[in-house]
């Protein structure tokens, strides 16, 4: 009987290795779902997964990537949170992968081929309702330090727009580092001195930017809101548009867009993006695991779907954590090995609640020793800046918050700062 169970066993195994995986069959489904939002004409990957000619001379770096698991980038702690935007492949996937390689990468017969996803040249959003375009290009220079540039663009809305989609399209992908594009609401004084259409840099009396409408930056997934949620933007509102080039020794133009798509139906709730955030910190030369902490208090029940770290080249890792009125402690995104060169978001499968009282605890870690192979200067004292070789440390999260509430109900209320006791 053991013998007679032994051999089926051997027998299943070696139909199971028989049948090698094809890329009509089971891998180019693996890659519509995993893949093929970056790797196609047109987006930042290197090279196009859309089809078995374009995919096949890629078949060992396929190999190597998935199986050290870089790719696709996603660098959550699975053992804190759940997320519905997780880009880990499977075990499953990454076996089909291996097997497929591994046996020659065959094509296999195209009628097995899935129907091929429909993408909207140029959009991942879909057709966009609005179009807003850098009325000039910019000269990038082929070396050098490019410090940040902030472009005005009126909108010359007569009503209030609620925009339920946007994303950033930079116009040269090899010398974007990146764009973030904010809604300057009327009556602002942030850059009040800006002509429209001119590149300018703020200067210390100037305000600091009102909201973020959207952002690009390598890796950053676009991501439309669901129905019945939006981002405002008041009548006469303008576009603010940083912009951050980085000189890679061959000169060039840029000329980004920022596209739009209005929501259709009522909104209730306005998402917007806030930080837990600090710059006041110094890291010594050589540390290798210097921390930074930042915190945020909620001021009345918030509802949070979207959580970021951003650092810089020193980056380490970064944890979010809620402090609940309770006491109570919940670790609700750990990233242990950040990577600069992907700037991803992490959506929670579970809407957060965060209770008026709660907050948000983040703690950073930077590497400014020798061992980090993306340190610019291990020598150097570092500070907060713009600039790669600068830091920054921010906790970025999206709230939701009732459509005609204003935003700074949410905020920690102020205490009143104790007066100091009489002179005798």
């Amino acid at each position: 009987m053991i013998l007679k169970t032994t051999a089926l066993i051997l027998s299943a195994s070696a139909v199971a290795l028989a049948a090698s995986p094809t890329f009509s069959k089971d891998v180019a489904p693996i890659l519509q779902k995993n893949c093929q939002s970056c790797h196609r004409p047109g987006e930042a990957a290197p090279f196009s997964l859309l089809n078995y000619q374009s995919a096949r001379p890629w078949a060992a770096s396929i190999k190597e990537a998935v199986q050290a698991r870089r790719m696709p980038p996603w660098f959550a702690d699975p053992h804190f949170g759940k997320f519905a935007n997780d880009r880990s492949m499977s075990q499953g996937e990454i076996d089909t992968l291996l097997a497929w390689v591994n046996n020659g990468a065959p094509e296999g017969n195209p009628k097995d081929l899935p129907v091929p996803i429909q993408f909207v040249n140029g959009w991942n959003i879909g057709k966009p309702d609005l179009v807003v375009t850098m009325p000039q290009k910019y000269d990038i220079p082929e070396k050098g330090t490019v410090d940040y540039q902030y472009l005005l663009i009126p909108l010359n809305f007569t009503e209030d727009k609620w925009i339920q989609a946007a994303e950033v399209r930079p116009g040269n992908l090899e010398l974007v580092h990146h764009v973030i594009a904010y809604i300057r609401p009327p009556g602002s004084n942030w850059m009040k001195g800006a002509q429209p259409g001119i590149p300018y840099r703020p200067g210390k009396g100037d305000n600091g930017p009102s909201e973020n409408l959207v952002g690009y930056a390598p890796g950053t997934p676009v991501d439309p809101l669901p129905e019945g949620r939006g981002k405002l933007v008041k009548a006469g509102s303008d576009i603010i548009l940083q912009l951050h080039y980085t000189a890679n020794g061959k000169a060039g133009t840029d000329q980004s867009s920022v596209g739009m798509i209005f929501a259709k139906g009522t909104v209730k709730e306005r998402v917007m993006t806030v930080a837990a955030t600090t710059n006041k910190f110094v890291i010594p030369p050589g540390d290798p695991n210097f921390e930074v902490r930042s915190s945020f208090e909620f001021g009345a029940d918030t509802k949070v779907s979207m959580l970021m770290p951003h650092m810089h080249l020193r980056g380490k890792d970064f944890t979010f954590t809620a402090v609940y009125p309770t006491g109570e402690r919940e670790v609700l995104l750990s990233v242990p090995k950040y990577d600069f060169a992907w700037q991803l978001i992490y959506k929670p499968a579970k809407e957060l609640i965060m209770p008026k009282g709660s907050r948000f605890e983040c703690v950073a870690h930077y590497d400014n020793s020798p061992n980090n192979p993306f340190n610019p200067d291990p020598k150097a004292e570092v500070r907060y800046g713009d600039q790669s070789w600068e830091e920054m440390m921010f906790g970025f999260f999206d709230v939701a918050i009732d459509a005609d509430k204003d935003l700074r109900s949410i905020l920690p209320q102020r205490r009143p700062e104790p007066k100091p006791a009489a002179l005798e």
